[in-house]
């Protein structure tokens, strides 16, 4: 692990890769990542556990399929939002955002079940950070 501070906007800007996060560090067992997100991910699920979304830049909206039915969330800089466990959802970004999450280690980007993975997605775990 570093110990050094992180500057989440060098981070950023030392990948250009889209809907592939990055490891900037990692709290007990989870990893907070950063990712560079615009057009539509994928819907997925993450079966065993939540999926915690801040929006460092842009705009973020999360589409969601939840037992009263489907709604989207939009999530503009600053904002934070939960997905919890076991909700089908699908991120996008029209205009483009800059995001970080927190997830278990090792929680694939493509949840537990998902539709097809489009070409532009990343299906991983994360990469490490390398500035």
């Amino acid at each position: 692990m570093n110990n050094e501070p992180i500057a989440l906007d060098e981070a950023l800007a030392s990948f250009d890769a889209l809907w592939s996060p990055r490891i900037v560090t990692h709290v007990n067992d989870y990893d907070v990542r950063i990712a560079k997100v615009e057009g539509e991910h994928v819907w997925h699920v993450h079966d065993n556990t939540d999926e915690f979304f801040l929006v460092l830049d842009g705009e973020l909206r999360i589409a969601l399929r939840e037992p009263a039915g489907e709604r989207t969330v939009t999530l503009p800089k600053g904002s934070v939002f939960t997905v919890p466990r076991g909700i089908f959802h699908k991120p996008s970004a029209p205009s483009g955002a800059s995001i970080l999450l927190v997830e278990p280690t090792g929680t694939p980007t493509v949840g537990d079940r998902h539709d097809e993975v489009p070409a532009h997605v990343d299906a991983t775990i994360g990469h490490e950070l390398h500035s």
